[in-house]
């Protein structure tokens, strides 16, 4: 009889059990981004919107052209989720359990696989056609810039030559690489998915971004052109500010979650 009741309370023990919430221990999941990353790569809306900001962007290049000055015209872009699609990148990060870490990412760019965003190519093929040039700002380091070169040719990009390239060396803002590209260029529209991809401004990150957006309102599908990206980005760092680990970060984002 002992032996029957303690058979049922060990049942009902892991009944119990199996009904309590799952812990989302970020250390060992990146879980989090499951939703934003099925949605970079399974919704039409993402390739609309693509195709939505690169229309924009050729229409508004049509009347920039118009207007030219003694430098030659340019286009500054970023690369990652804004020419290159990197989304398998996070789909690793998702299967494997794992954050993001600079050798994996690495392993990822070596592989020269990352396939052109919707409309991206189109956009330098008719930047060239009204005599253009594309400038790739980016924050990957230098030590990626042969891979890249040969992902961003793969894919048909124009001007995908070194030149051209201006990556990371010591600091993250883009705002010392754009005053090099203004020295040479007349930069007539910038086209990322990071406002500090558009102005130095931006690169703070204490709040007063929100204000500096009505700031500049004028200017968003004008001379800058913002494309979606619900994965990563700057605006993660008042959110995850001080955390140290994983699991952290994780705790730190869902409590940023506004609910009724």
């Amino acid at each position: 009889m002992k032996r029957f009741f303690g058979t049922i309370l060990l049942v009902s023990s892991l009944i119990l059990a199996s009904n309590k919430p799952v812990s989302q221990n970020a250390g060992t999941t990146s879980d989090y981004l499951i939703q934003a990353t099925l949605w970079y790569q399974s919704s039409p809306e993402m390739k609309a919107l693509y195709i939505q900001g690169f229309n924009m962007a050729k229409s508004n290049l049509s009347n920039f052209v118009k207007d030219r000055k003694e430098k030659p015209q340019a286009v500054v872009v970023d690369i990652d989720e804004t020419m290159l699609d990197n989304s398998p990148f996070e789909g690793r990060l998702i299967h494997t359990g794992k954050s993001f870490r600079p050798e994996i990412w690495k392993e990822w760019t070596d592989l020269a696989k990352a396939k052109a965003l919707p409309g991206a190519v189109e956009f330098t093929k008719y930047a060239k056609s009204q005599g253009v040039s594309i400038i790739y700002i980016s924050n990957r380091d230098t030590t990626e810039i042969e891979k890249t070169l040969q992902n961003l040719n793969n894919e048909g990009f124009e001007f995908a030559q070194k030149e051209n390239l201006y990556f990371k060396t010591k600091e993250s803002s883009k705002d010392a690489r754009r005053k090099l590209v203004a020295e040479k260029y007349d930069i007539v529209m910038l086209i990322g998915d990071n406002l500090s991809d558009f102005n130095t401004l931006f690169d703070k990150r204490d709040g007063s971004e929100f204000d500096l957006v009505d700031k500049f309102k004028s200017q968003f599908g004008y001379r800058y052109i913002i494309l979606p990206n619900p994965t990563y980005g700057d605006w993660e760092k008042p959110i995850t500010k001080g955390t140290k680990t994983d699991e952290e970060r994780y705790n730190a984002r869902k409590s940023k979650v506004v609910g009724f």
